[in-house]
């Protein structure tokens, strides 16, 4: 008998558990907020934002956030800002998540640097603004070009030049 009573207590246990479970699964599966959708915008975010419309619907309420607070910020821009920020977001919304999350990964570790090595890739940053535009394509090598351990591999075989025959020592 005192069996049976604990098996059903048991079963009562169980059954509570499942049920508080199935509940709390239900409030997390529950959509999250996602901000605006793309309708609600206005024309004028709208025609901002244009080259995010394809992949609006999909971004995160931080994401669409920041975007939003750029298209309040817009009509403020000088024109060649405005060209420029138009240029980012229609590369921005050309890469793949991945890309993006490595974008932002890179952002990320460059905030964690150390404030003097900071200021050198700002120094070398300013360096290569400054370059007239045919010496920066020069730099416009996509990087799967080659591999990244045959970059390496021609990075250090460069380094050590061969030394002339007039150099050498004559026991060699």
């Amino acid at each position: 008998m005192a069996q049976e009573n604990l098996r059903q207590l048991t079963r009562k246990v169980a059954a509570a558990l499942l049920l508080c479970a199935l509940a709390a699964t239900s409030v997390f599966a529950a959509p999250k907020d996602r901000g605006p959708q793309w309708a609600s915008l206005t024309a004028d975010q709208q025609q901002v934002l244009a080259p995010l419309a394809g992949e609006w619907n999909k971004l995160s309420l931080r994401h669409k956030a920041k975007w939003l607070g750029i298209a309040k910020r817009y009509p403020a821009m000088k024109n060649e800002e405005q060209k420029r920020a138009q240029s980012r977001m229609q590369h921005w919304a050309k890469l793949t998540p991945e890309q993006r999350w490595q974008a932002r990964e890179q952002y990320r570790s460059i905030g964690k640097l150390a404030p003097d090595r900071r200021e050198e890739l700002r120094r070398y940053w300013a360096e290569y603004q400054a370059l007239p535009p045919h010496e920066k394509r020069m730099f416009d090598v996509p990087p799967s070009y080659l591999p990244p351990a045959e970059r390496r591999q021609r990075a250090t075989s460069a380094k050590k030049k061969p030394v002339p025959a007039y150099v050498l020592p004559a026991s060699l």
